[in-house]
């Protein structure tokens, strides 16, 4: 029998809660209409589509748009190059964050954290055009970095965004490099609310920073690491439209070429929509089941629930 103490729920009252509905409406709208309503053109995926014949007068073709896609090997090295591009951006940006915050969090001087705390914090706000053609001047051949690397070290000059191997060390530095301070941010939040008294204890115990970080920090903030990696697992197949688009050249493609920038050039550039489409629904596909995987994962280890 349910407890006659217990504090009943609080009915819903619209006439009451109206205007935070009203307030909500135009976000609703626009989502509807970007985010929802182009799913009908996940149709074409099934079809060989010919925008002049239209939706109901293009033929099914079932699955052959899939079945192309594992057939081709273009596409399966696309969907090779965006894991290994998507798992080291993930792997090694948040390492940094962690690693960088932990340094950070030893610093005494308050204005001196803050200072470098906003510096590597800026890069976030920076589009990838802009980066983009900062990376090209300073990493061409005769840029700024070849000439340091020739100067200091004798080396010649590195074909940074013209070999693909290169190319992908690039990719995922530039990308830490932009993103880390956020991530720096997030693990600082989660280091304040370590208990001090813990501190004080192991260092009357005569433990040193190193043990304090091992046995005290690095468990303190471990529900919050494994809440940002498990949430991250659901976009580990966005490897970076804005990035990859901006700084890849046809020389590369082999290494550098992703789904989202493969799907760009064989729809749009090349036509072949229905195929384009098939390719991105199946991500879309594969992104919902990490979404899935990576929610369970972060309530199994960390009691993360977002209802």
């Amino acid at each position: 029998m349910m407890n006659p103490q217990a504090k009943k729920a609080v009915p819903w009252n619209f006439r009451r809660t109206w205007p935070l509905h009203i307030l909500l409406l135009p976000a609703l709208l626009l989502v509807i209409l970007f985010n929802y309503l182009p799913m009908g053109g996940l149709i074409i995926a099934f079809q060989d589509y010919k925008p002049w014949t239209g939706f109901v007068n293009s033929p099914w073709v079932g699955w052959d748009n899939f079945r192309l896609l594992l057939d081709r090997p273009d596409s399966i090295q696309v969907i090779r190059n965006t894991a290994i591009i998507a798992v080291s951006k993930l792997m090694f940006s948040l390492v940094a964050s962690v690693l960088f915050a932990l340094l950070l969090n030893e610093v005494r001087q308050r204005f001196f954290k803050k200072a470098v705390q906003t510096v590597v914090y800026l890069p976030h706000f920076i589009s990838w055009v802009v980066l983009s053609g900062v990376l090209i001047d300073i990493l061409a051949v005769k840029g700024v970095v070849n000439g340091l690397l020739h100067r200091i070290f004798g080396i010649d000059p590195v074909l940074f965004l013209s070999n693909g191997e290169w190319f992908r060390i690039t990719v995922v530095l530039s990308d830490i490099w932009k993103e880390f301070g956020f991530g720096t941010i997030v693990f600082l939040a989660a280091l304040s609310g370590i208990n001090p008294s813990l501190y004080e204890a192991a260092e009357m115990d005569g433990a040193s920073r190193l043990k304090m970080t091992l046995h005290i920090t690095l468990p303190g903030i471990l529900p919050m690491i494994i809440v940002v990696f498990t949430l991250s697992l659901g976009n580990v197949l966005n490897a970076g439209f804005d990035q990859i688009y901006n700084l890849i050249t046809p020389l590369v493609y082999g290494k550098g070429d992703i789904i989202d920038t493969f799907v760009y050039r064989t729809g749009i550039l090349g036509g072949q929509m229905s195929f384009a489409t098939a390719v991105g629904l199946f991500k879309s596909a594969i992104g919902f089941v990490l979404i899935v995987i990576s929610y369970r994962l972060a309530y199994k280890y960390a009691r993360y629930t977002i209802f």
